[in-house]
C-alpha cells in the first residue's frame, strides 16, 4: 500500500491538474447542455473508468510506451478526437431533436458509458500526466509496482468523477433555461455540437508537452 504521504502528494498534483478545465471538462459540459444532467454524469462515469483504464496502462507498461512513442500517442490521441468530432456532428444533426425535459436520459444508457470511455482513455492531457507522474510516487523498494500504481492511480479517477460531476450539474442547470423554448434548445444543442467539434479538432492538434 502506498503511504499516507504519496497519496497527499500524487492526489495534490491530481487535483491541480484536473480543475483546470481541459478535454473531459469540455466534454462534459457539452454533454450536459445536449443531453442533460444525468445522462451527462452517466457519461462522466464512463470518462473515470477510461482514465482509471489508463492507470492499469501504466501499470502493465503499455502507458510509458505511449509516452514514448509519437506514433502510438498519436493514434490513441487521433481516435479520441476522431470520436469527439462524430458525437459534436450528431449533437448538431440531432439539435431539432432535443426534448423540452432538461432531465431525460436516453435509454441506452450503456452508449452514453461508452462514448466517456472512449474521451476519458484516449485523452492525451491525462496519459502522459500518469505516465510520468505516477511511477515517482512509488519510491524505489515498493514491492509489486503495478498492483502499487492501481491503487495509488485510482485517486486520479476518482478526484476527476467528483470534479466532472460538479461541472455536469451545473452545465445541466443551465441548460433547464434553454429548455423552455425549442428554438433556444436547438441552438445550445447546435452550440454544443460545435464545442465537441472545435475540442476533437484542438485534441488533435495536441501534443505531449500541451
Amino acid at each position: 500500500m502506498p503511504s499516507g504521504d504519496a497519496f497527499l502528494a500524487f492526489g495534490l498534483l491530481s487535483f491541480l491538474l484536473i480543475i483546470v478545465p481541459g478535454p473531459s471538462v469540455l466534454f462534459t459540459i457539452s454533454r450536459a447542455l445536449t443531453v442533460g444532467r444525468r445522462a451527462a454524469l452517466v457519461t462522466v462515469l464512463g470518462n473515470a473508468v477510461g482514465v482509471y483504464a489508463q492507470v492499469a496502462a501504466v501499470a502493465v507498461g503499455i502507458g510509458a510506451l505511449l509516452e514514448r512513442s509519437v506514433e502510438v500517442f498519436t493514434v490513441v490521441k487521433l481516435i479520441g478526437a476522431g470520436y469527439l468530432i462524430y458525437l459534436g456532428v450528431r449533437a448538431i444533426r440531432r439539435r431539432g431533436e432535443l426534448t423540452l425535459d432538461a432531465d431525460v436520459t436516453p435509454k441506452r444508457t450503456s452508449r452514453l458509458v461508452v462514448d466517456g470511455f472512449v474521451v476519458g482513455f484516449a485523452n492525451p492531457k491525462s496519459i502522459v500526466f500518469l505516465a510520468l507522474v505516477l511511477p515517482q510516487y512509488l519510491g524505489s523498494s515498493v514491492s509489486n509496482p503495478p498492483v502499487q500504481m492501481l491503487v495509488l492511480g485510482a485517486v486520479f479517477p476518482l478526484i476527476a468523477l467528483v470534479s466532472d460531476s460538479l461541472w455536469a450539474m451545473i452545465a445541466g442547470t443551465a441548460r433547464a433555461w434553454f429548455a423552455r423554448s425549442p428554438r433556444r434548445l436547438a441552438v445550445v444543442g447546435g452550440t454544443g455540437g460545435l464545442v465537441m467539434i472545435g475540442l476533437g479538432v484542438k485534441v488533435a492538434f495536441t501534443s505531449k508537452a500541451d
